[in-house]
Order: C-alpha cells, then sequence, then structure tokens
C-alpha cells in the first residue's frame, strides 16, 4: 500500500498591503495630503528597509521587490497581498475625493500570477454598478480572497442590497478580510462600522469571514470590540480573526483577549505590513518574553520580526498555517 503523505502547508501572512505611485503603470495611487500623512509614508517605507525618496521615485518596483525578498528571507512560504477599493456611496457613486490611495485588482493578480509567493486579495465595493462583473473577472482568474475596509470605504455588508454580490462568494468559496475596530491610518467615512457584527449579512449566506485586527481598537479611547466578536465566535463556525498589527504600538491591547487556546483556534497570522512592527507595547504588557524582544527587535526583515514576536508571545503554529488550510 502506498504511503500518502500529508499536504504540507504553507506559513501564509494573511495581511500585506501593496503601496504604488502608478510609476510602473499599475494604476494604483496614493495622496499624501498633510505632514502626518508624510510622516507617516516615511516611517512606514524606512521600517521595511526602503529609502523616504522611494516615494517620488518608481515606487510600485522598489516596493514589490523589496517585499518578495522579505518574504524569501523569512519563515514564511507565501503573503496575501492586498488590493485597495476607493471609497463609494451607498448608492454605488465613487468618491475618490473621499479616498487616500487606490490599488487595482489586476495589479495584485499579475503580482501572483507571476510570483509564488503572492496569493492576491481583491477589493470590490458591492454597491458599485459594475461589481458583480468585477467579481466574476477575478475569480475566473483565480482570486479566493477579497479585502475591505467597510468604515473607510463606506459598506454596510448588512445591507441586504449586497445578498447577491455575498452569495457569489460563498458559492466560489471566497474569503472575506474585513476590516474591524478602529482606524486611524486612513480617513473613516462611518465609524459604526467598525464594528464585527456588520458582517453578519456575508457569515449567515456562507462567506468565510476573517475580522481582520480582531476588532480591537486603535488609539487610546477608541471602542474596543474583540469581545463582541469573541461572542460571534460561538455563534458563526465560518468566522475568523487575525492578528495583524498587534504588534504596534496602537493596537497591542487586544493580544491577551485572543491567546486563549480555545480562541486561538479562530486566529490567523497576519502582520499588517508595512505597519511597523514595534514589540514593546506587548512586552510592557507582559506578553513578549524580555529575551525575544531583544534578539528580534533589531531584525532587519520585519516579517520575520512580526512572525517571532507572535511565536514568543504564544501563538500556535497552526495560527500562521490555518490560512492554507482553509484555501485547500
Amino acid at each position: 500500500m502506498d504511503i500518502i503523505e500529508p499536504q504540507k502547508l504553507d506559513k501564509i501572512d494573511c495581511h500585506v498591503h501593496f503601496v504604488g505611485g502608478g510609476t510602473a503603470k499599475s494604476g494604483s495611487w496614493f495622496k499624501l495630503r498633510t505632514p502626518w500623512d508624510k510622516f507617516q509614508a516615511r516611517l512606514m517605507l524606512k521600517g521595511c528597509g526602503i529609502a523616504p525618496n522611494a516615494l517620488y521615485d518608481d515606487l510600485d518596483t522598489i516596493y514589490i521587490n523589496k517585499l518578495l525578498q522579505l518574504i524569501r528571507d523569512s519563515s514564511l512560504d507565501r503573503v496575501v497581498l492586498l488590493a485597495q477599493d476607493i471609497a463609494h456611496d451607498d448608492n454605488g457613486n465613487p468618491l475618490p475625493e473621499k479616498s487616500k490611495y487606490f490599488v487595482p485588482n489586476d495589479i495584485v493578480i499579475e503580482f501572483a500570477k507571476s510570483h509564488k509567493e503572492i496569493i492576491p486579495a481583491i477589493s470590490i465595493h458591492p454597491a458599485r454598478s459594475d461589481a458583480l462583473e468585477e467579481l466574476e473577472k477575478c475569480i475566473e482568474h483565480g482570486a479566493r480572497i477579497m479585502k475591505i475596509l467597510p468604515n473607510v470605504i463606506n459598506i454596510n455588508c448588512n445591507d441586504k442590497r449586497h445578498s447577491k454580490f455575498w452569495s457569489r462568494m460563498a458559492d466560489a468559496k471566497m474569503i472575506l478580510l474585513s476590516h474591524t475596530g478602529g482606524e486611524m491610518t486612513l480617513p473613516v467615512l462611518n465609524k459604526s462600522y467598525a464594528d464585527p457584527r456588520t458582517l453578519e449579512l456575508p457569515l449567515e449566506l456562507g462567506v468565510t469571514c476573517i475580522a481582520a485586527h480582531s476588532a480591537g481598537g486603535s488609539y487610546p479611547g477608541d471602542k474596543d470590540y474583540t469581545d463582541d466578536l469573541l461572542k460571534m465566535f460561538k455563534q458563526y463556525d465560518n468566522l475568523y480573526g487575525d492578528n495583524s498589527a498587534l504588534c504596534s504600538l496602537n493596537r497591542n491591547k487586544t493580544i491577551g483577549k485572543i491567546l486563549d487556546p480555545e480562541i486561538q483556534n479562530r486566529i490567523i497570522h497576519g502582520s499588517d505590513y508595512p505597519v511597523p512592527v514595534s514589540g514593546l507595547g506587548v512586552w510592557v504588557k507582559g506578553y513578549l518574553p524580555w529575551k525575544d524582544w531583544r534578539k528580534w527587535k533589531t531584525c532587519d526583515n520585519i516579517l520575520e520580526t512580526d512572525y517571532q514576536f507572535k511565536k514568543a508571545i504564544g501563538f500556535h503554529e497552526e495560527t500562521f498555517t490555518r490560512l492554507s488550510q482553509l484555501l485547500n
């Protein structure tokens, strides 16, 4: 009798952003409207090992080449690279003036075709007049994940007008990675959509959903929805959370709520690259051992630093391979 080896599960970072200025004809763009925007952008690039003057150079090429190098030099096998739709009103009218950056679906799909390390995550506002048409096109190109920021691009996921869109995602076995909790990097259009309960309709229609950041607050005094998410875990078997950005200074308070072994069964690894990885907050709170913080805080690979911090904090090995299991 032949022995069938179990399929290897890839270690995947489920939450990696692409940022480009359209220099490689990608169609991507970003707007640095304020000195704070420029400071944030420079800080993030520096943390990734990219010179800040890349903002005014061929950022598309510099960014993706650096990301591929970091993946290959890390303990990870693959990352989910996120597209980013612009804001729309409730009737599907585009609001580019309310949007800070845009990454078209085509570019992440093309990167995935060229590089095995990349898994594309498309982004479509379901109120768009061409939403179902764009979804079908992306499905034909092999897309299995969609990323949205409901509070930033104004999506009421529980609006029954979107039922057909969510049902098509469920039929195609697509995963919805949705921002939950507060947001301080991008302008927020509807603060109430930070609540993970806005995902109830797609969940009820059979879509597997990942609540990014596990619904934690983003700054001191920001409302924390993590307890609501934990209650939802008991109601929906198709709901997960990710631990992206939880080693940053502003989101670390969520860590303690999701370390319980039973809760970890619903947690997926994510970094939120290029968001800076500090580890200081989780060390101060006693979740990250001093020796591990000292060892990895000066690592020049931000993806590896985040991975090692998460392991030292106590996230199980399955956290890093759970998305691979869901995709398989």
